[in-house]
């Protein structure tokens, strides 16, 4: 699924927030649901764009790590399985 905004442009969007422009503004002007806003803004809430791009690199990390975890969970399962049935 691909998002229509960025990390980047979402932390823009919660510091015109910060600076004083109302949430209901914020809303209409972009189009999103007040649940979008208040989802991005406990996610968001205070970072940086620097921020915003190790998390997600983080987040892409861990991606891959549970993916391989879950790989070798699997061929472990098979070895065992292989050796209980001779």
């Amino acid at each position: 699924m691909k998002k229509r905004f960025t990390e980047e442009q979402i932390i823009k969007i919660l510091k015109a927030h910060e600076a004083g422009q109302k949430a209901s503004d914020i809303v209409r002007e972009y189009n999103i649901s007040e649940q979008t806003f208040y989802r991005w803004k406990s996610k968001y809430g205070d970072m940086e764009i620097q921020d915003a791009k190790k998390l997600k690199q983080l987040e892409e990390e861990n991606r891959r790590l549970k993916e391989i975890v879950a790989d070798l969970s699997l061929d472990n399962k098979v070895l065992k399985d292989i050796i209980s049935k001779n």
